[in-house]
């Protein structure tokens, strides 16, 4: 476990989601990595703690990638999809995380 000490209700909330697509797919195959939606503020170190509490796994490292988010037209008007921020969890060798069917 990770030597930082961080609130625990804040570890609960930075993973917003799993990111599940053929790209997420083909990395999890390839270096043992899961991809997560997380909250703009989220940090590496509160990333890789978060994934450690709630799945009980060793984290090997953590990447992060900011996506702009996309302008679309809506009718007449013009919006702008969320910027999303991506994080890529390197598990250790050996780990394994199913997300299908966790008993959370």
């Amino acid at each position: 476990m990770s030597t930082l000490k961080f609130d625990e209700g804040r570890l609960m909330q930075v993973l917003v989601a799993p990111i599940v697509s053929e790209k997420a797919t083909m990395v999890a195959e390839k270096s043992n990595a899961v991809t997560f939606k997380v909250l703009q503020s989220a940090t590496k170190h509160e990333i890789k703690a978060a994934v450690e509490l709630m799945f009980k796994v060793e984290v090997a490292g953590v990447s992060v990638v900011n996506i702009k988010g996309k302008t679309k037209r809506f009718g007449k008007t013009t919006g702008r999809r969320d910027h999303v921020r991506k994080a890529y969890v390197m598990l250790k060798p050996g780990q394994e995380l199913n997300l299908s069917g966790e008993a959370a």
